[in-house]
């Protein structure tokens, strides 16, 4: 699930209300969440602006998931 969705949800956030917030489509953000877009900065700026957060520390969080995922792969 990415982290964009996790923090949505626990919001308690539905992707119709990001997406109004947002000026973005529904459709928009299932793709993003789902990881079927690559959004753009002002893309990921708006959905996160829309839910109240701020971009930063959901970058850093996203790089470490990703750290851990490459060890798990590297230690298969």
């Amino acid at each position: 699930m990415s982290l964009l969705r996790q923090k949505r949800e626990a919001l308690g956030l539905s992707m119709n209300a990001v997406a109004a917030r947002a000026g973005l489509s529904h459709t928009m953000i299932s793709r993003v969440e789902r990881e079927l877009r690559k959004p753009t900065l002002d893309t990921l700026l708006r959905i996160t602006g829309a839910m109240g957060i701020d971009l930063w520390p959901l970058i850093k969080t996203s790089e470490v998931v990703e750290r851990q995922a490459k060890r798990r792969q590297l230690n298969k």
